[in-house]
């Protein structure tokens, strides 16, 4: 597949699966339950999400089309399955089910494999692993946030 095919295809699949977690959050940061929320000192405002994820998504979009412009195959496939439903879930399991220790599970685990797939494919990708830089630095800050939501709380 070609390199322009593929940076539209994770950009619809990306920004599609930011849609439907949004969707799937309810009312999410206007809800009485996280207004109400005991939130970490750091957390950043509202606009700051938005921004932030869709540079993340930009720069995952670019780095998933260099991904899979190398080689395409199931374990690939499945990692970013993996990492698509653990992001749209976490939007669930936090604001519309109030499951704040599942949900740190589950940005812990999405964190997890972001650092796994930049360790990983370093010798293969070198420079192009900084597009998940964006990724990494806001799970690490959504992870601290989420923690301190689950033992202030």
């Amino acid at each position: 597949m070609k390199f322009g095919y593929l940076i539209i295809l994770f950009l619809i699949l990306n920004f599609g699966g930011l849609a439907i977690g949004s969707w799937l959050m309810g009312e999410g940061p206007s809800s009485n339950w996280y207004l109400n929320l005991n939130k970490a000192p750091w957390t950043p405002p509202g606009w700051v999400f938005g921004a932030a994820w869709t540079l993340i998504m930009i720069c995952f979009s670019l780095y998933l089309a260099y991904f899979f412009k190398a080689e395409i195959n199931n374990f690939k496939i499945g990692l970013f399955v993996v990492l698509w439903l653990l992001n749209v879930s976490w939007n669930y399991i936090f604001f519309n089910q109030y499951q704040i220790l599942t949900a740190l599970v589950v940005i812990i685990a999405l964190t997890l494999v972001i650092l796994f797939l930049s360790l990983f494919y370093i010798s293969e990708f070198k420079y192009k692993q900084l597009l998940l830089a964006p990724y990494a630095i806001w799970l690490i800050i959504a992870c601290s946030l989420n923690a301190y939501a689950y033992f202030y709380n």
